[in-house]
């Protein structure tokens, strides 16, 4: 069966906006890929829009989109974070954070209304922005002695395997990024010129 390793997500940063009774809602929408970029993403914001009433949001990570959160920032429950992820969701994207920041106009919108307002907004930043087509993969540490060099090369230049670090003193290695379709092939033809998984580490 053919492992699947592509999915979407977005190249840059980009907005949108929708009022409603003199309330305003920003919508941020960032590439990121780690939680780590969407805690400082989100510190960014607060401090950014500091002046703000709320600050909802919702991520989704990874291929399979396993790694998500959805945060309301003090709005009635899921009335934002999971309207915001449900656009997410239904651009099909991944590695995606939004931000909506909302400046309250006075006026109570009611439930639905905050629905329409979170959905809105955030549609309008997702469609602002550029798509593209990532591929997850695996990095590798992969030592080896110098007599095996070449035939290290050889392998990761027939699999169109790109080099992130080498070392070529007395001990050997290199830093490599393996899509996630070609991890087994990569690991069998490794293991046939002598470098076992057992040496391999996953970085």
């Amino acid at each position: 069966m053919e492992c699947r390793d592509t999915y979407n997500s977005i190249l840059e940063p980009s907005q949108g906006l929708y009022k409603e009774l003199g309330s305003r809602f920003i919508a941020l929408a960032c590439p990121v890929e780690s939680e780590d970029e969407v805690r400082a993403l989100l510190d960014t914001a607060r401090r950014q829009y500091h002046d703000a009433r709320h600050h909802c949001y919702a991520f989704r990570l990874g291929l399979d989109g396993r790694q998500w959160r959805a945060g309301d920032d003090g709005e009635p429950s899921g009335s934002a974070g999971r309207q915001i992820l449900g656009q997410i969701d239904s651009a099909g994207l991944s590695d995606v954070l939004v931000i909506v920041v909302r400046y309250f106009g006075g006026i109570k919108l009611g439930i639905p209304g905050l629905i329409r307002a979170y959905k809105t907004s955030t549609a309008d930043a997702l469609s602002n922005a550029s798509v593209i087509e990532k591929t997850a993969g695996v990095r590798y540490s992969v030592p080896f002695a110098y007599e095996s060099l070449p035939q290290v090369m050889k392998i990761l230049k027939d699999m169109d395997i790109p080099l992130l670090e080498r070392d070529f003193g007395l001990d050997c290695s290199v830093k490599v990024r393996v899509r996630l379709s070609l991890v087994q092939d990569f690991l069998d033809k490794m293991e046939k010129i002598g470098i076992f998984k057992d040496k391999i580490k996953t970085i």
